[in-house]
């Protein structure tokens, strides 16, 4: 099945909400990263306010996918759209002080990843099995397609617009997304789910993904690669100034690297990754993202590490489609919320790991060294989760 059909069926829905709604929140993250450098001054805010918004959701990732377990998914990702609405709107019209900043931003993110939980475990029932892969790819490129041009989109919106108005507008591209996702068909709660509290439900999720070998292995490999490679963001700009000799310029265009290599993979997935096994592609995507970390500190020049941060952009673009395409089939529909919300909480808190491993190692060495311990540390996560991957389907196939 070609992209086209599959989004322009029920699916394009999806698809159109979150590519909308990514596009604001790149906006709205750079309004808030500038208002919080104007209005402090100082570097521990901006990092403050990161951590607050990427950091914290995945201390909450067990409660978020327990939500759309247990409630009709279309009507937990629209009001979860109408939240970070309104959250975003009292930011845009009182422009808070720090403190109350960072409160706003971590409830939102907690939100946020109630949504993108719900979101992931919407696509089974929105199209046919077969048509997963292109499914997920083509979310990819939406989604990672606009928070690549979002920094671009706002720099113009600046020239005429201020902070205020841009985080308006963040807010309302949810309100766009809430009705968008308000035209899809009811998608309730599997009935096999059982009741129980909320905490239950979380407590249950957890212990599915241990009992459950081909899941923890997923988990634990990813969780293990981002903590490695999340080091880049730290890196790259010393990198591109220090050991390149390049300028701000240069460390922007670096950063763009792997945004122009999502973009690009996911473009080419809705086409070939159905030819692929999920748990291979899976593998083949954690090697390539950490063998561009990995050569990308040995690069000579701006332009060699813009083309390995390219194709780490391939290797993550990869790695996406396939845990998502994976799970998706393999995890019963009354524990997926759950499982995607465990999972991306955990890959949020390897981020925080990631960002303050790379800051102590960049202190004690240089960049170079810090690129090539990120990807040497990643490969030998991808061949570790290789190994274990191929045993668990080998121990499958031996007891059926």
């Amino acid at each position: 099945m070609g992209v086209t059909e599959v989004v322009r069926g029920r699916f394009g829905l999806l698809f159109s909400a979150r590519s909308v709604s990514f596009l604001g929140d790149s906006l709205g993250l750079v309004a808030l990263l500038l208002y919080v450098e104007a209005s402090t001054g100082a570097a521990l805010a901006v990092a403050l306010l990161l951590l607050a918004g990427d950091f914290t959701p995945g201390l909450f990732g067990a409660l978020a996918g327990a939500v759309g377990d247990r409630f009709d998914l279309r009507k937990v990702m629209v009001t979860c759209d109408l939240l970070q609405a309104g959250l975003v709107a009292v930011m845009a019209f009182v422009l808070p002080p720090l403190p109350v900043l960072l409160v706003l931003v971590a409830v939102r993110g907690v939100v946020a990843q109630v949504f993108q939980a719900a979101s992931r475990s919407a696509v089974p029932a929105l199209v046919k099995d077969e048509a997963l892969e292109t499914a997920n790819s083509a979310l990819g490129a939406g989604t990672n397609g606009m928070e690549a041009i979002g920094p671009l989109v706002a720099a113009g919106l600046f020239l005429a617009l201020d902070v205020r108005a841009i985080l308006l507008i963040d807010a309302a591209t949810f309100l766009v997304s809430a009705a968008l996702l308000a035209r899809l068909p009811a998608l309730p709660p599997s009935p096999e789910h059982q009741g129980g509290t909320l905490i239950d439900n979380a407590r249950a999720g957890l212990g599915y993904i241990w009992r459950t070998k081909a899941v923890r292995v997923i988990g634990l490999g990813f969780f293990a690669v981002v903590a490695f490679s999340g080091v880049d963001d730290v890196a790259m700009v010393f990198l591109a100034k220090d050991e390149l000799g390049g300028g701000d310029s240069a460390a922007a265009t670096l950063y763009a690297g792997v945004g122009i290599g999502l973009v690009v993979g996911y473009a080419l997935l809705t086409r070939f990754a159905p030819r692929f096994s999920m748990p291979v592609l899976l593998v083949i995507g954690f090697a390539i993202s950490s063998a561009g970390n990995l050569f990308t500190g040995l690069a000579w020049a701006v332009w060699s590490a813009l083309a390995l941060q390219t194709i780490r952009g391939l290797g993550i673009a990869a790695l996406d489609v396939a845990i998502n395409t994976h799970l998706q089939r393999v995890v019963p529909a009354a524990m997926l919320g759950r499982v995607f919300g465990n999972l991306y909480g955990a890959i949020g808190l390897a981020a925080g790991f990631s960002y303050v491993f790379g800051g102590l190692l960049l202190e004690h060495t240089n960049a170079r060294v810090t690129f090539v311990v990120a990807g040497v540390g990643g490969l030998l996560a991808a061949a570790a989760s290789g190994v274990a991957l191929f045993r668990t389907r080998r121990s499958d196939s031996a007891t059926r």
